[in-house]
C-alpha cells in the first residue's frame, strides 16, 4: 500500500521534472553562498569587530525594504502568473539572483558590498517567495487535489536536499571559487527553463485595439486594480483562506525575524564561522529531506494538513526558545533540529491554500498569502535588528544575548 502510494507520488512528479531540475540547481547556487556571505560582509564592513552591528542593521534594512515592496509585488506576480502563464514569471524571478553575486565575483570591498545590497534587495523583491508560490501554482495545474500535499512536500523536500548540497559545496570549495560556481549554476537555470519548461496556463489574448499608449496604460492599471480587489475578496470571503492568512502572517513574523539575525547572533555569541554555519544548515537540510519527502506523504492521509501545520508551529516555538536561551554552542545544534519538524508547516500551508482555491485562482490566492507574509517580513527587522544588536553588545540591560529570539517566539505562539 505504501509502495503504491510512493509510486503514485513519483508518477505525479514526472510532469514536473523540467521545473524541479532547474529549481534544485537554483537553490544549490543560492545556498552555497549563505554561510560564506556572513564572513565576506563582516570582513568588508567591520573587519576588527566580530559582532558587526553594521552588518545586522544592513540586513535588517534590506529585509524591511524587501518586505515593503513585496506586499505589492507578490500579489501582482500571482495575478500575472494566472493571466500570462507560469513560465515567463519563473524565467524572470530565477534570473534576478545572477547580478548581485556577479558583483562579489568581481570585488568584495566595502563599496561593492554596498552595491551588492542594492542589487540583492531588488532581486529579493522579485524572487523571494515568488519562485516557490509560482512553482506551487504550476504543480497545482498538473497534480490532482488529493495528491497536492504530498507533491508540495516533495518540492520543499527537494529544496532542503538542494540546501544540503549547497552547504556541502560551501564546506569543501575554496572560498574564492564559491561565487564563481554559484554564478555558473544560476545562469544555467533560466536557460534550461526557456528551452524545456512547458507552459500550463493559456495566456490571455492581447488586445491591441486601444488607440494610444495612454489608453493602454489606463486599461492595464484598471485591470490590475480589479484583479487585486478580486484576490482580496477571494481570501476574505473564504473562511479557510482567511484563517490560513492570519496563521501565515504570525508564523512568518517570528521566523523571518529569527532567520534575519541568527547567523550574526551565533557568530557574536559562540564565534561560529563558515564551517559551523554550514554544519547547522546541513543538519537541518538532511533532516528536512526525510520529514518532507518521506514522513509527510505518510502522515498527511492520517492526520491532515491542519494537524501537520499545528505540529510545525509547536516545533517553531521550541526552535526559537532553544536558540534564544542557548547557554552553550551545542544547544544551537539542538535548537536547529526542531526546524526539521517546523519545515512541514510550509507544504501544509501551500496545500490548504491550494485546496481552498479554484483552479483559475491558484496564483492569486498563493500570491495574496505571500504578500501578507511579506508584511511580516517588513515588520520583523524593525524590532529584531536593533534588539539583537543591543543585547549582544556590552550595553545590554541584562545578560540574555538571545533575548530578541525569545521575543520572536511570542509571535509563534500567537496562533494558539
Amino acid at each position: 500500500m505504501h509502495f503504491a502510494a510512493g509510486k503514485c507520488g513519483f508518477e505525479e512528479l514526472r510532469p514536473l521534472i523540467h521545473l524541479l531540475l532547474p529549481l534544485c540547481v537554483h537553490w544549490i547556487a543560492e545556498e552555497m553562498t549563505v554561510s560564506v556571505l556572513v564572513d565576506v560582509i563582516t570582513n568588508a564592513l567591520c573587519s576588527q569587530n566580530t559582532t558587526c552591528p553594521q552588518a545586522i542593521y544592513f540586513n535588517g534594512t534590506e529585509q524591511t525594504i524587501v518586505g515593503i515592496f513585496k506586499m505589492v509585488v507578490l500579489p501582482l506576480l500571482g495575478q500575472l502568473a494566472d493571466e500570462y502563464g507560469r513560465k515567463p514569471l519563473l524565467l524572470l524571478t530565477v534570473s534576478t539572483s545572477i547580478f548581485p553575486f556577479a558583483l562579489l565575483v568581481w570585488d568584495q570591498s566595502k563599496g561593492y558590498i554596498y552595491a551588492y545590497y542594492v542589487l540583492r534587495t531588488i532581486s529579493k523583491i522579485l524572487s523571494q517567495g515568488s519562485i516557490f508560490f509560482i512553482s506551487v501554482a504550476y504543480a497545482a495545474d498538473t497534480v490532482q487535489e488529493s495528491r497536492r500535499a504530498a507533491v508540495f512536500g516533495w518540492i520543499t523536500g527537494l529544496s532542503s536536499a538542494s540546501h544540503v548540497v549547497g552547504n556541502l559545496l560551501a564546506r569543501f570549495l575554496p572560498e574564492k571559487y564559491i561565487f564563481v560556481v554559484s554564478i555558473v549554476l544560476l545562469m544555467f537555470c533560466p536557460i534550461y527553463m526557456y528551452f524545456f519548461l512547458h507552459e500550463t496556463v493559456k495566456p490571455i489574448p492581447k488586445n491591441d485595439e486601444e488607440p494610444n499608449w495612454l489608453s493602454k496604460t489606463v486599461n492595464v492599471l484598471n485591470r490590475r486594480f480589479r484583479t487585486m480587489r478580486d484576490a482580496i475578496e477571494i481570501v476574505i470571503d473564504n473562511p479557510t483562506l482567511r484563517s490560513i492568512t492570519y496563521v501565515s502572517f504570525f508564523l512568518n513574523l517570528g521566523m523571518t525575524g529569527i532567520t534575519n539575525v541568527l547567523m550574526f547572533y551565533l557568530k557574536a555569541v559562540f564565534g561560529f564561522d563558515k564551517n559551523q554555519n554550514s554544519e547547522i544548515l546541513m543538519l537541518v537540510g538532511i533532516g528536512s529531506i526525510f520529514t518532507q519527502m518521506l514522513v509527510l506523504p505518510l502522515i498527511n492521509p492520517l492526520i491532515g494538513e491542519e494537524a501537520i501545520l499545528c505540529l510545525g508551529i509547536l516545533a517553531s516555538v521550541a526552535y526559537a526558545l532553544f536558540y534564544g536561551l542557548a547557554w552553550a554552542a551545542w544547544v544551537a545544534y539542538l535548537a536547529a533540529s526542531f526546524k526539521v519538524i517546523y519545515v512541514l508547516a510550509r507544504p501544509a500551508i501551500y496545500a490548504i491554500v491550494s485546496k481552498a482555491s479554484s483552479s483559475s485562482n491558484q496564483g492569486k490566492a498563493q500570491g495574496f498569502v505571500a504578500g501578507v507574509e511579506s508584511i511580516a517580513s517588513f515588520l520583523s527587522p524593525l524590532v529584531m535588528s536593533p534588539l539583537t544588536s543591543w543585547f549582544i553588545s556590552s550595553d545590554a540591560p541584562f545578560d540574555c544575548k538571545g533575548f530578541s529570539i525569545v521575543c520572536a517566539s511570542i509571535c509563534l505562539v500567537k496562533h494558539f
